[in-house]
């Protein structure tokens, strides 16, 4: 399982949201590739990248502090957020991201997440951000009445890479991770799920860890942001338990 540390951007800073409140926001570092230093030094394999100011604007805003970001580090990173056509997803590709998080896009237009899967495979997530079980978007300024899992399985075939499944209730609230949602979700379908929204500890990534092996293993990963930060969650030892 792999441990990603999250680096949501606004306004060119590092920052944390409470449930996706882009008022209530905590800025934990105003230099985000030295953040990204920082947890590749730690150990970490992966990079979670959110562009929030272009998850509302519908298109990239933060895209210096990515590129900076991708500069400034040798691990793949994952990057969602504003990316809504395929000019887009190629774009951030060439660049140099490993792996374009599709959210709204694949409520709106599940075309492009199926034709992207198609162009650029192996290289396209899905993320699923739910409050109540049913799907937001745009920021999660809009909660639609699909379902978490009912849009899950329309990429069954896909070619999907991942589901990255957020819970938004609990997104940066440091209330334990959702792992019955998360399990069930993973159950539901053959796609690689990452779990994501709620991590305060150690034991969260336990329960996750317990809840893949139920399930041979397709909880994939996990994405953790304000509880690395605060020291709630030590890197090291995260990165040893999830690597075991």
């Amino acid at each position: 399982m792999i441990l990603y540390p999250a680096i949501d951007l606004k306004d060119g800073q590092c920052v944390r949201l409470l449930r996706g409140d882009m008022e209530v926001a905590t800025v934990f570092n105003d230099d985000p590739a030295a953040q990204a230093r920082l947890f590749e030094e730690a150990g970490a394999e992966w990079l979670h990248l959110v562009d929030l100011n272009g998850a509302f604007a519908g298109k990239p805003v933060n895209g210096g502090a990515v590129e900076k970001i991708l500069s400034a580090v040798g691990i793949p990173v994952q990057l969602g957020g504003g990316i809504r056509d395929e000019k887009t997803i190629a774009f951030w590709l060439e660049k140099g991201i490993s792996r374009v998080i599709l959210g709204t896009a694949a409520v709106r237009d599940p075309g492009l997440v199926i034709n992207a899967c198609r162009t650029f495979p192996g290289r396209i997530a899905v993320g699923i951000d739910a409050r109540g079980g049913l799907v937001a978007v745009e920021g999660w300024a809009d909660t639609t009445q699909i379902k978490a899992v009912d849009l899950a399985r329309k990429f069954e075939d896909a070619g999907v890479a991942a589901l990255i499944y957020t819970d938004i209730d609990r997104d940066g609230a440091l209330s334990g991770v959702n792992v019955e949602a998360t399990a069930a979700l993973a159950e539901a379908v053959a796609i690689p799920v990452i779990a994501s929204g709620g991590v305060a500890g150690i034991e969260d990534l336990k329960r996750l860890k317990e809840a893949a092996g139920r399930i041979e293993g397709r909880i994939d990963g996990v994405i953790s942001g304000r509880a690395v930060y605060d020291g709630r969650l030590d890197l090291g030892q995260a990165l040893a338990l999830l690597a075991a």
